[in-house]
This record gives structure tokens, sequence and C-alpha cells, in this order.
């Protein structure tokens, strides 16, 4: 009766043995197949950044900017002077002003409906980046300065939200943080800088201002035509409703119509005359 015990004990004794190697082996097998899955993501991650920073792409998909390396030494900039881009609490949450939805807050604070347009400003970005002369790589920056002297700075392949609602929201965001950085990256493409904007222009730049009540009209085109083609051009326009910019800083002064224009109408004129100055179609 002993000997029969002694065996089964042994049996389940070797069998229980089988069952520990091999769940041995399957949590080995296990943490082979997670540490080479681990080591093959690092890898890939590794490779993607060494692509990304052998093509350095900053830009946002969908503008065509010239590749830095042909990129001309000169181009524009252009500067919206006395732009209407202020912030309020109303109700219970901050937002960006304007005449439309806040008349009657306006008026209570004993402010003119009429001098809060932020459209103006958008509509003059569009026009800004929408144009050839961007799309060829020939702006090098956009500088906005608010009303309230605040200034900030807008990278030539940034895409402007169409519609208002969502560039107010860019905006208000952009004067509570200080910037707005692209979708997955690092890169600003708006930020709130120090005055004065003369310090961000090149050396060997023409400064012009526009206003109808200038004396000095000229035709665009051929005013563009009479600059070097070594200087840098440097726009400085109103985004206001009313009124004149008044800059210590531009070098001519001038009206290029014969009639009020708007800012977005303006930019169009001295885009197009750009683009027949620098052959872009």
């Amino acid at each position: 009766m002993v000997r029969p015990f002694a065996i089964k004990g042994k049996k389940r004794k070797r069998k229980e043995e089988k069952y520990d190697r091999e769940e041995q082996e399957e949590v080995e097998e296990e943490e082979s197949a997670e540490r080479v899955s681990t080591e093959k993501l690092t890898k890939e991650a590794k490779d993607n950044d060494e692509k990304d920073d052998e093509t350095g792409a900053d830009e946002l998909v969908g503008i065509p900017i010239a590749p830095s390396d042909t990129r001309p030494n000169t181009g524009v900039i252009f500067v919206l002077e006395k732009a209407s881009l202020e912030v309020a609490k109303v109700g219970k949450s901050y937002q960006l002003l304007n005449s439309d939805d806040h008349a009657n807050f306006l008026r209570k604070n004993n402010k003119n409906p009429a001098d809060y347009r932020p459209d103006i400003v958008h509509q003059a970005l569009l026009a800004i980046l929408d144009s050839p002369v961007n799309k060829a790589g020939r702006l090098q920056a956009v500088y906005v300065r608010t009303e309230k002297g605040v200034l900030f700075e807008v990278k030539p392949h940034v895409r402007i939200p169409r519609t208002y609602k969502r560039f107010s929201g860019i905006m208000l965001q952009l004067l509570q943080k200080l910037n707005i950085t692209a979708v997955g990256k690092r890169e600003k493409l708006l930020r709130v800088i120090k005055n004065p904007v003369t310090k961000y222009f090149p050396v060997n730049s023409h400064k012009i201002g526009f206003s109808y009540s200038s004396e000095k009209f000229v035709k665009m085109r051929k005013y563009v035509d009479a600059v070097g083609d070594d200087m840098n051009l440097v726009f400085v326009v109103g985004a206001m409703a009313h009124g004149k910019i008044e800059t210590e800083y531009t070098d001519d002064f001038i009206a290029i119509s014969g009639y009020p224009l708007s800012a977005a109408m303006c930019i169009a004129r001295i885009t197009e005359a750009l683009a027949d100055k620098w052959n872009i179609l």
C-alpha cells in the first residue's frame, strides 16, 4: 500500500513541475515579445524624429511657401496699426468686443460701438496671407498693434480662420495667453512681442504709411517699381474704422486712391503691384 502511494505522489510532483515550467516559459515569451515591441516603437519614434529634423517641416499644410534656401533676401513686411482688438468681461466670461454683439455693453461704459471693429483686422490679415506674394515666399512678417498698444507678430504661413467667430476666439486666446502654437508642434504662430515694432525691421527697409488725407498721391505700381530691388518694403496700414494713423517711423506717407479705401482693399492694391514688380502670377 505504501509503494503505490509513493508512486502517485512522485507522478503528481512531476506533473506540477511540468506545469510550472510551461507557465514560466509563457511568461518569458510574453516579456520577450513586450521587450521587442518596445524596442521597435522606440526605433520608429527615433526614425520619425530624424526624418522631421532632416525635412524641417515647421510649415502648416496647405500654405505653399518657397524653400528657405531659394527665398530672395528682400521682401515685404506689413504693419496693421490701431487694430480694434480689446478684451473685456461681459457677464461671466471674457469676450473680444465688437459693435454687433456688445453695443449695449459699450454704451453703458460710455464707449462708441462704431470704434470696435475687429472684423477689419480679420479681413486685412486674410488679404495679406491669401495673396500670391505670400504664397511665393516674399512676405517676411506681419505685425499688428492694437489701439491699446499691444504688439503681436503673425507668421506668414499661419492659417487664419475664415469665419469671424473662430477668428474672435483665436484673438481672445492670443491676448490672454500671449501666444498661439501650432497643433502638435512647439512653433509659435502668433505671439505678443515687445514694442517698438521698428526693432524688428531689417536695416535696409523703406517704410511707407497710407492715408486718404495724404497730399502725396501716387500710382502703386509706379511707386514700388521706383524702389530698388535691394530694399525691403514695410507698408503701414490702418486697421480702424475711422481716423488716421500717426506714426513717427515712416519714411513716406502716401495716398493711392482719390476715395477712402478699406484696409483690405488697400492691401489688395499693394500686393497686386508687388506681384507685377516681382513677376508673380
